[in-house]
């Protein structure tokens, strides 16, 4: 591999400036259809949980936190009604017969002065339940074991504690809620995710083959499946795909009979001039003749373009060492700078035609080239610099058109007919490519070849 001094960094492209929304939206067509499928059916739950949640705390914890708490006051008063031993056994014995209540009472104790605030949305419930019902100082305790609360409410001679099993105090219909929310939701993404995916690839396959055309590779075991419009598209395609391949190939066509008409009389000119004998008309004549055949060459290996040429896997590093070796054997000071293994599908002759066409203009005007390849994220580009004259920047898109040529440095007189330039592009583009112009830091014109792997 030959060396090289370091050539200036491509400029970094611009990301385009989005908004805050979409910033944060899929980029993708499968995400995009799929927040679109998701996106109602979690508002849809989102609402109907906060309804469910809403009637069922105002409606069924009320309910069973007003009950305990009117069993609690019952309690209160049959004790109250009848305070003597006696009284007292039968009541607490017929709590625990009657209801899921344990009740005792603690002759002597007292609640602390300040018991601990409610949390929670049931103690809440039930401490509203309690202050309208008891009326009387009380503290819940719901650490004291797995699935029972304590209440303990302030009586004269003591505090009198009741255990409630949690059952009393909340349904199990909101676990039973979520799970159905949580499993119809999974069971929907499941469904969605899946169909999109179907509905999807096909898009995808659409995609991949006209990025191969684009490409000028050959697309291969397409067919139009999915949704109806999709199969339209890739109809459409096909369609378009016969039309190009027809056009090239008439084109090449044509130009094979045009390029042997042409070559016909200029051949039966250059005959005739060889008998006029020597003189200074006959050798001007033999210029133009020659010029004529020149000019004809380039026009019909622009116009033919290598479109008939197979796409085939190419190592570019090997190409770019035959250009430049046969650049420098016409006396050219080249410096190359290409790794190994620069594997990628090309049309060969068409690839050596565009370099060879871009280093010969290089060659023409400047006195030294740098030929660099370098490969990219899912890119391969090959810089060519000069210290020529390089060209101006106004005329840096008109060079490209065929048959356009500069006047005082790149003249008549440096030669070719005015098509290397676009035919270089024309490869490049079939490819996939583009061929961009810029200042080179060695003073010259510096040509980017941006080919896609």
């Amino acid at each position: 591999m030959t060396t090289d001094t370091a050539a200036a960094p491509m400029p970094m492209p611009r990301r385009e400036k989005t908004g805050l929304l979409k910033r944060f939206l899929p980029r993708t067509l499968f995400g995009r259809s799929l927040l679109i499928i998701v996106t109602p059916v979690i508002l849809a739950q989102a609402v109907a949980t906060w309804i469910f949640y809403d009637r069922h705390w105002e409606t069924m914890t009320n309910r069973l936190a007003f009950a305990v708490a009117g069993d609690i006051a019952m309690v209160i008063g049959m004790l109250e009604h009848d305070p003597t031993p006696e009284g007292r056994n039968w009541t607490l014995a017929a709590t625990a017969r009657s209801t899921d209540l344990i009740v005792t009472l603690e002759p002597g104790s007292t609640l602390p002065e300040h018991p601990p605030k409610p949390r929670g949305m049931l103690e809440n419930t039930l401490s509203k339940a309690l202050n309208e019902r008891v009326r009387r100082p009380f503290a819940i305790n719901t650490r004291i074991t797995r699935d029972w609360y304590e209440i303990r409410v302030q009586m004269p001679d003591g505090v009198l504690s009741v255990m409630s099993p949690e059952r009393r105090l909340f349904s199990p219909t909101s676990y039973i809620f979520i799970l159905w929310m949580v499993g119809s939701a999974m069971v929907l993404f499941t469904v969605a995710i899946i169909f999109m995916r179907n509905q999807i690839r096909p898009i995808k396959r659409l995609a991949a083959a006209a990025d191969a055309l684009g490409k000028g590779r050959d697309v291969r075991n397409f067919k139009p499946e999915g949704a109806t419009e999709v199969r339209q598209a890739a109809v459409a395609f096909l369609r378009m795909r016969e039309r190009i391949h027809r056009q090239i190939t008439q084109r090449t066509e044509m130009l094979a009979g045009v390029s042997h008409d042409l070559r016909t009389p200029l051949t039966r000119m250059k005959l005739a001039l060889d008998m006029m004998g020597d003189g200074p008309e006959v050798e001007e004549l033999l210029t133009d003749v020659t010029e004529m055949e020149t000019m004809i060459e380039g026009y019909l290996a622009f116009a033919r373009g290598e479109g008939t040429e197979a796409v085939q896997p190419t190592d570019l590093t090997r190409i770019l060492n035959e250009v430049v070796s046969g650049v420098r054997r016409e006396g050219a000071e080249v410096a190359l700078v290409a790794p190994d293994g620069l594997t990628l599908p090309l049309r060969p002759n068409a690839t050596r035609r565009c370099l060879a066409n871009l280093l010969s203009n290089a060659r023409r005007h400047g006195d030294r080239i740098w030929v660099r390849a370098e490969r990219g994220d899912g890119i391969i580009d090959i810089l060519v610099d000069d210290d020529g004259p390089g060209i101006p920047q106004a005329s840096r898109d008109d060079v490209f058109k065929p048959f356009f040529r500069l006047d005082s440095s790149r003249n008549q007189a440096t030669g070719g007919a005015g098509l290397g330039l676009t035919i270089a592009r024309d490869v490049a583009r079939s490819h996939g490519g583009d061929i961009t112009l810029s200042d080179s830091p060695y003073g010259g014109l510096r040509v980017l070849i941006r080919l896609p792997v």
